[in-house]
């Protein structure tokens, strides 16, 4: 069982760093001058005080495992004990405060379904809104949701807008485009029942009659509250072209989406393709993803709480690059802004994005350590892994990995995750591989102890260690395998 006790030992080695960097006093301190940034609300909640956090608004081992609407901001005692004692956070960064009903503008009742009892208004979710939203119905049903959101039974999607977009702040553009003044909004920017069926780059800003008479009839919106404006060539900072597939015709940086891409993009290309993805935005074949950044700036890089911040190496396990460190834990991500900035910025570290469940395959759940409440595949880290990870168990954990993952308990390995194979080949220059004098060498698997992937064989035993240079090295250049220890 070589390889068993190998990954026991890097998980205990991930673990006590971990059980380092929450020790009590330390996310005592943290957490409460947070927490003096918080409304808690009051303890108004049929389940206030029972030693769980009832606010729907929170994640985490604290939180109860059924949250309602109705409880937001009414759990505050225990919803604040959980938050300083590190065993909840807020959802997604959440808002701090909740929305209160004088900021919102409900609108009016001129949906056909308005005072019909249940909330029309796209804008909100929860279990007060009819089962079927329509666009057509933003801001016309007033009564409905304003009741709804101070009975709790809805809230504002994602933190949503308040208010709706006026038609005086959008730039709708000119009606160049072949298809203006059809009926129909050719604006890829926009969506909904008055959007034409096949939108294109080419029509951005190019429909400008059709699509102002239909947001103003509620028949369109802009996309995911989306851009009123687009960026223009000045704003972008298009990069160099030091890409392999620099000057090949396709825009190959990631950054952009639209049919003048090329159909694989990878984060490696991230500003190294200027000449053809500027002349592609240029001809309009290209835009920024989601109004997407321009420069690195709009990365959430979070704070300098974590154990190894400022130690001139990326801790977040969101970065890969030769600035990030060797080793990174879940518990690290936006917790070492200063050094993944200045790596990111120096180009020495890629940004890869929130990980995200939907790109990963987890497999099955055919492992008998399976719905468990841990997650038993060695391909994860962090404080919801199981202490102990076999081999034998990899993919076979999918429930327990899965939610884990999406609560933020655990995090990919880097080595494993899709974006790290993606950016293939990478420099092993400066990396001391020894021979290849294991009698294992060259059975194109890496057989040293110091690397872990998918590219590693099952058993690993330290006599080879520095001892399968050649399947090492082509390993690591391929993306299959990192260096955990030097």
């Amino acid at each position: 069982m070589r390889a068993i006790s190998h990954v026991m030992a890097g998980s205990l080695l991930g673990l006590a760093l971990m059980a380092g960097m929450t020790m009590p006093s330390l996310a005592q301190k943290h957490s409460t001058n947070a927490a003096s940034t918080i409304d808690f609300g009051d303890d108004s909640s049929d389940w206030a005080k029972d030693g769980e956090c009832d606010d729907p608004r929170f994640t985490g081992e604290g939180a109860a495992s059924e949250l309602v609407d109705s409880d937001l901001m009414k759990d505050a005692t225990d919803c604040k004990a959980a938050f300083e004692a590190g065993t909840v956070t807020l959802k997604d960064g959440g808002a701090a405060t909740a929305v209160a009903t004088t900021e919102i503008d409900f609108g009016d009742d001129s949906s056909e379904w308005a005072k019909d009892g249940e909330c029309d208004d796209p804008r909100f979710e929860g279990t007060g809104t009819a089962d079927e939203l329509v666009d057509a119905d933003r801001l016309k049903d007033a009564t409905d949701c304003q009741a709804a959101f101070e009975a709790g039974t809805v809230t504002l999607k994602d933190g949503g807008s308040t208010t709706a977009v006026a038609t005086t702040e959008i730039d709708f553009g000119d009606d160049s485009s072949e298809w203006a003044k059809d009926g129909e909004c050719d604006d890829p920017r926009f969506v909904g029942e008055g959007a034409a069926t096949e939108l294109v780059d080419a029509d951005l800003m190019k429909d400008a009659t059709d699509c102002k008479a239909a947001f103003d009839a509620g028949t369109v919106t802009l996309k995911d509250g989306g851009s009123t404006a687009v960026a223009t060539l000045a704003d972008i900072d298009f990069g160099d072209d030091s890409s392999e597939w620099a000057k090949d015709g396709e825009c190959d940086d990631p950054r952009f989406e639209g049919t003048g891409t090329a159909d694989e993009l990878v984060d490696a290309d991230r500003m190294k393709d200027a000449t053809d993805c500027q002349a592609a935005f240029e001809a309009g074949t290209v835009t920024l993803k989601d109004g997407g950044s321009s420069t690195v700036a709009a990365i959430d890089y979070g704070n300098d709480s974590s154990e190894w911040a400022n130690d001139g190496e990326c801790d977040d396990p969101r970065f890969t690059g030769k600035g990030v460190a060797s080793t990174t834990l879940a518990e690290d991500i936006k917790k070492d802004a200063t050094d993944c900035r200045e790596a990111v910025e120096a180009g020495r570290a890629t940004y890869n994005g929130e990980q995200q469940a939907a790109a990963f395959d987890f497999g099955s759940d055919f492992s008998k350590w399976a719905n468990d409440g841990e997650c038993d595949d060695l391909r994860f880290e962090g404080a919801g892994v199981d202490k102990k990870l076999l081999s034998e168990d990899v993919m076979g954990d999918a429930t327990d990995c899965r939610t884990l993952l999406e609560e933020g308990a655990i995090a990919i390995r880097l080595v494993y995750t899709p974006e790290y194979a993606a950016g293939a080949p990478y420099d092993g220059s400066d990396i001391d591989f020894g021979d290849n004098s294991s009698s294992y060498a060259n059975d194109d698997e890496c057989d040293d102890p110091r690397f872990e992937g998918p590219g590693t064989a099952t058993t690993l035993l330290d006599s080879d260690r520095l001892a399968d240079a050649d399947d090492c090295k082509a390993a690591y250049e391929a993306g299959t395998i990192v260096l955990i220890e030097s």
